[in-house]
């Protein structure tokens, strides 16, 4: 196993913001990568003010949500509006390697550090974009987040119950999985790409078009004619298939049975019901004459149950269960903590905080934390002395007239 972490040597000018820009260059960050945040004091990225907050104090610097999203980084304060912050922006890109921005489609190229003003100073840059639904088309303005995106990608629409309003995925999807991710694989294979030709790369990704591929079935079963609907918990290949009620107060497991042998042994965990014998009560699948019927059987058998109890028994019969756990219960699983799933930071303000470590494990060249979320303008100073040049003179009549901080 190396002691080199992978992305090392790579410096990353960060421009994003909010949820999926930078959860997109944390990994990178994670892996070795050089992530300097580009900041402003005036108008500071709106997750630092999102809660969770340690010990429910607000502040841009106490924000569980912006934390556990930019482990690893550093922070620079720069006014971008300013000729002599644009000016320091652009060295910033000269010296990196990647540039990823999320903001609104134009707005880099308004400030003077667009794709075109990047190739000026560095030829061989890999620049990022994570325009809403692209920079052409009829929607390239429109302007939206998470929530918004996985509403006009279709991924909100097949959430819910048939009869009722879609509700949705609990949490703004689009941001934590599939933009973010797939931009971090794009942006790796451009520096592949670059390591072996010499060239940069300029790359679009249209976080509408990568929430798409989230419901990749349900798009060929639309264009092969076929009526798409929400289905609540309903699986096509298994019944029961859902998530069932257990003694207590919210205590629920998830159940899921797709073969006969699963279906026997579920029958004998819940103490062989009567119900279970009738004719047509004795298949899985889609042979079931009303799966609500079932779901109703199926609940009041569980509903006496304590639910890990549940969920071991039936996992040790061979039917795939698992208890629907809170938040404080995953951060006590067993499980998560065997694999050392969670980290403990020390933060400049918030102390020891808790966050999630990498879920992928590269064998040869693994990375990890290798620190806290940044406080706001944190590293301005060092970057700009040791990285940008400037002198300790020049480094505090910029701060005086606001231009870094």
């Amino acid at each position: 196993m190396s002691s080199r972490l992978p992305l090392e040597g790579v410096r990353v000018a960060d421009f994003t913001w909010v949820g999926a820009g930078p959860f997109l260059t944390k990994p990178l960050a994670d892996h070795g990568a050089d992530v300097i945040k580009i900041e402003s004091r005036t108008r500071t990225d709106p997750i630092r003010s999102m809660a969770p907050f340690r010990d429910g104090r607000p502040g841009p610097n106490r924000s569980g949500y912006f934390a556990n999203r930019n482990s690893s980084k550093r922070s620079v304060c720069l006014d971008l509006k300013s000729p002599r912050g644009k000016e320091l922006a652009l060295d910033l890109m000269a010296r990196s390697d990647v540039v990823a921005s999320n903001f609104t489609p134009g707005t880099m190229d308004r400030l003077g550090l667009g794709y075109q003003d990047a190739v000026a100073v560095k030829p061989d840059i890999v620049y990022l974009e994570m325009p809403m639904q692209g920079n052409t088309g009829p929607h390239r303005d429109f302007r939206g987040y998470g929530l918004t995106i996985a509403a006009a990608g279709g991924l909100l629409g097949l959430t819910g119950h048939p009869e009722r309003p879609p509700v949705g995925t609990g949490t703004n999807y689009p941001d934590h999985v599939p933009n973010p991710l797939h931009a971090a694989v794009a942006v790796l294979a451009a520096l592949r790409r670059r390591r072996r030709t010499g060239q940069g790369q300029y790359i679009e990704l249209a976080q509408l078009e990568s929430t798409t591929n989230v419901i990749g079935p349900a798009l060929l079963a639309a264009a092969a004619g076929r009526r798409v609907d929400r289905s609540a918990n309903e699986d096509g290949a298994a019944a029961p298939h859902g998530v069932y009620p257990c003694a207590g107060e919210d205590r629920w497991c998830a159940v899921g049975v797709f073969t006969d042998q699963q279906w026997q042994a579920l029958v004998e965990v819940l103490g062989a019901p009567e119900w279970a014998a009738k004719p047509g009560h004795t298949t899985p699948g889609g042979r079931w004459a009303a799966r609500r019927e079932l779901d109703a059987l199926v609940a009041d058998a569980t509903s006496t149950w304590e639910a890990s109890e549940l969920a071991d028994a039936l996992s040790a019969a061979g039917v795939p269960a698992a208890v629907v756990s809170d938040a404080a219960q995953i951060l006590a699983d067993p499980q998560l903590n065997a694999r050392d799933h969670w980290k403990t930071l020390e933060h400049p303000e918030m102390g020891s905080s808790v966050y999630d470590n990498i879920p992928y494990r590269l064998s040869e060249t693994p990375g990890h934390l290798r620190g806290p979320a940044p406080v706001l303008g944190a590293d301005t100073r060092d970057v700009c002395l040791d990285l940008l040049g400037l002198t300790p003179d020049e480094y505090e009549h910029l701060a005086a007239q606001g231009v870094v901080g």
